[in-house]
């Protein structure tokens, strides 16, 4: 499987994100805690990574760009990223459901 064959298929069960040239975006609806719990997360494995994610808070959304604004291609690693906000996501609004407090 070529690169370009991996990005699509990785793109399509990621399918909440939306490709925008080089970057990946995606906004996800949070309380204020829950955006302060999934940024922490966030910023490990980014970290871990060494990717620089830009992540906002705009009227109770988080917003969040990975990839280079500098015409790179995206990298392995920020469809890792990607999918592993996805499970920070869950995580962080499941444990606010299920333990509120």
């Amino acid at each position: 499987m070529n690169r370009s064959d991996y990005l699509s298929d990785a793109l399509t069960v990621l399918s909440e994100w939306r490709r925008d040239g080089v970057q990946l975006r995606r906004e996800l609806a949070c309380d204020d805690s829950q955006h302060a719990a999934l940024t922490e997360r966030i910023k490990v494995a980014a970290d871990t990574l060494r990717i620089r994610p830009d992540i906002r808070r705009t009227n109770g959304h988080t917003q969040i760009c990975l990839g280079a604004r500098d015409g790179e291609a995206l990298t392995d690693g920020e469809v890792t990223l990607a999918a592993r906000i996805e499970d920070f996501y869950r995580t962080v609004t499941d444990t606010q459901v299920t333990n509120p407090q």
